[in-house]
């Protein structure tokens, strides 16, 4: 056994880990990071990066669709999968390149090979100890599924679905969040009929109600079925076909099935426990600072209890390598972090829902306020419906901000920004609002929650 000394050691590649290993290389820190796959981990490889290149290569086909609408003569033909695959891995592969690049020119040391964690504040690959002042876990997550339903043949998670080889013409999406409307968008527009079971009441149900009513809405209209409100039984497949049993005894018939169901904590075998580390249903015990409950060991991403977003992690791997260096960097809660779902049309949101608001403050003590997107002329030129909604305490600071709409996902930073630095709304109304764009309906509701609206009612 050889022992490598580093003043970090980071477990895990993944967006909080490389994060973690640059900040720390760029503070004057000697760092090790221990990675089984490739840099980048799920997110560039298998999850964000290659599943919103889908999403825009869905975009493009249903512009195609209706590009008549807009004087342009085109001809949607059809999906070509191997095309769409080319592309998807032409974006990762370039992402990757230049992530290695960044990588290598910090000088941080990547080690290839699944990583141990030991007692003294080391990582344990193969013969070799990689032994830390300080170590970080960022060991991510897993696709889950549920008790009874195994995942093989024509029954996948995520992972498998992007390497599918053909377009479906039949799917069942197990699971109304995230991931699951956002397949349920793609494999809409490449042609397929999809249904989404979701045992809650509504698809997208963290999100405030106003903006998953608006998604079932537009669901309806480009054809997406769903199920809300029933749990699932069982599913059973054979050569051809997968059908899926709910407990009510309604049954759905498809070519596959995708279990959309939530990520689980990647700790176990790790070590984690035998080193001390607090362990809860699997996720990592921490504490506001993210430190664990070993000296020294700290811990980042979708291993803590909280939002599974990459840009999460990727926040708490900077906040972690900057803590370890002295720097008392502010701490990001979770209420802070934007949402974002990159379904058609797109989900986006920070802060708290009028329902959490009113929970935590009283219905007497918020104001709600919802301009539609008709409205806005950049919405109008796009074709997008949807919604704007600002949440405020009574005469006090802005504390939610909810999108629905196409392209919405590039507004939710003012939102950030806004919710962030508890800002009143008649802080923001005399800002100017570029014309004619979408970020002009955020403008209107500040206006209209400053007491002095323009166009809205």
């Amino acid at each position: 056994m050889t022992d490598h000394s580093f003043d970090v050691v980071v477990l895990g590649g993944g967006s909080g880990g490389y994060a973690a290993a640059v900040r720390a290389a760029e503070l004057g820190k000697s760092v090790a990071l221990v990675e089984k796959d490739k840099v980048g981990g799920t997110c560039l490889h298998r999850g964000c990066i290659p599943t919103k290149a889908l999403l825009h290569a869905a975009e493009v086909a249903d512009l195609a669709r209706e590009a008549s609408a807009v004087g342009v003569r085109a001809t949607f033909d059809a999906i070509d999968p191997e095309g769409v695959r080319a592309y998807r891995e032409g974006i990762v592969a370039k992402k990757f390149k230049g992530l290695e690049g960044l990588v290598k020119a910090r000088g941080i040391t990547v080690v290839t090979g699944e990583g141990l964690l030991e007692a003294d504040r080391a990582v344990r690959v193969g013969d070799d100890r990689y032994v830390g002042a300080d170590v970080i876990l960022a060991t991510g997550s897993y696709s889950r599924t549920l008790p009874g339903l195994e995942i093989g043949g024509r029954i996948l998670t995520s992972e498998q679905a992007l390497e599918l080889s053909e377009i479906p013409s039949r799917v069942v999406v197990l699971g109304g969040g995230v991931i699951g409307v956002e397949f349920a968008s793609v494999w809409r527009s490449f042609g397929a009929d999809v249904t989404i079971v979701e045992a809650l009441d509504h698809l997208v149900p963290v999100e405030d109600v106003a903006l998953s009513k608006g998604l079932e809405r537009a669901f309806r209209r480009r054809g997406i079925a769903y199920s809300l409100g029933v749990r699932f039984a069982s599913a059973t497949q054979t050569a051809d076909a997968v059908t899926v049993t709910l407990e009510d005894g309604k049954t759905f018939e498809a070519d596959y099935l995708l279990v959309a169901v939530g990520r689980g904590p990647a700790t176990s075998g790790l070590g984690y426990e035998e080193a001390g580390i607090a362990l809860e249903r699997g996720f990592v015990v921490v504490d506001e600072r993210l430190r664990t409950s070993a000296e020294h060991v700290w811990a980042v991403g979708d291993i803590v209890p909280g939002l599974q977003l990459a840009h999460r992690g990727f926040q708490q791997g900077i906040f972690v390598a900057e803590e370890i260096a002295g720097l008392n960097p502010v701490v990001v809660p979770d209420a802070h972090v934007p949402r974002v779902t990159y379904s058609h049309p797109e989900v986006a949101s920070v802060g708290l829902s009028e329902a959490k608001a009113a929970e935590t403050h009283g219905q007497d003590g918020i104001v709600a306020y919802e301009y539609n997107l008709a409205g806005n002329g950049r919405s109008e030129i796009l074709g997008t419906s949807g919604v704007v909604k600002v949440v405020r305490l009574k005469d006090g600071p802005i504390i939610g901000v909810h999108l629905i709409g196409d392209r919405v996902g590039e507004l939710i930073t003012e939102g950030q920004l806004a919710v962030g630095w508890e800002a009143h709304p008649e802080d923001i109304a005399p800002f100017v609002h570029a014309h004619p764009t979408q970020s002009e309906a955020l403008g209107e509701a500040f206006l209209a929650l400053a007491g002095k609206p323009l166009h809205a009612l």
